[in-house]
């Protein structure tokens, strides 16, 4: 038990091992079903509050754990624990989402949402391999955003369009400013914003000082952009 939850590293992880991989194909096969069957799971059938509440109880339980060990373990610190990154406030917005049906969190986090939390299955930057609790609660929360973020579009009658995309961007903006304050305030890395983090990660790419800040930016709606076509190209294929 001790190894599984203890603060040190018996076991790294590894990119791309059979469990990065396994786990990845179970992301994908997540999302698969809830687009192919997404007819079936219509608001308002019970398959549909079945995976409400799972997607709910997922993510509030991936969270409150994972808050609840750095406070155990005595390693909790404002500049790295706070749900401040994208993934982090997707997961609220999903949860609340969940409970609420808001059409306005439902719109923002299909973009805020699956992008991130995709990028950061592929790339994780975490040091424990699968025998350790932290491996599980990084996957199965990192999966079950995405998972929420597509399930309320896709069983509910909310629709995305490139004015959506476009007010999202400017909430995103406006958040990375005050995230900014923040990371200067309590030197953390919020959002990326000082930099990239230790995983090896496409933001190696996007250059230093002003350029890193101009190619996060574009980089950002660029993502948007493409989530957009993938949204219209899932309602005219289906």
């Amino acid at each position: 038990m001790k190894q599984w939850f203890g603060p040190w590293i018996d076991q790294p992880f590894h990119a791309f091992g059979t469990a990065h991989l396994f786990m990845l194909v179970v992301f994908s096969l997540g999302m698969c079903a809830l687009w192919l069957f997404s007819s079936q799971i219509k608001k308002e059938t019970r398959t549909h509050h079945v995976i409400r509440w799972a997607l709910f109880a997922l993510l509030f339980t991936c969270e409150a754990s994972y808050q609840i060990w750095t406070v155990v373990h005595q390693v909790f610190s404002p500049a790295e624990h706070l749900p401040l990154h994208l993934c982090g406030i997707a997961s609220l917005f999903a949860m609340i989402g969940l409970l609420t049906y808001n059409k306005k969190l439902i719109q923002i986090n299909f973009f805020i949402g699956i992008a991130p939390a995709l990028l950061a299955l592929i790339t994780p930057d975490i040091p424990h391999g699968y025998e350790h609790f932290r491996f599980w609660k990084f996957f199965i929360h990192h999966m079950a955003i995405p998972w929420a973020s597509l399930f309320l579009v896709v069983t509910t009658n909310v629709s995305i369009n490139r004015q959506i995309m476009l007010e999202t961007y400017g909430y995103l903006v406006l958040y990375s400013i005050t995230v900014g304050f923040v990371n200067k305030l309590i030197g953390s890395n919020y959002l990326y914003l000082s930099g990239p983090p230790a995983a090896s990660t496409p933001l190696d790419y996007l250059g230093e000082g002003v350029w890193y800040y101009l190619h996060l930016s574009l980089l950002a709606l660029l993502v948007f952009s493409f989530m957009l076509c993938l949204y219209r190209a899932g309602r005219f294929l289906r």
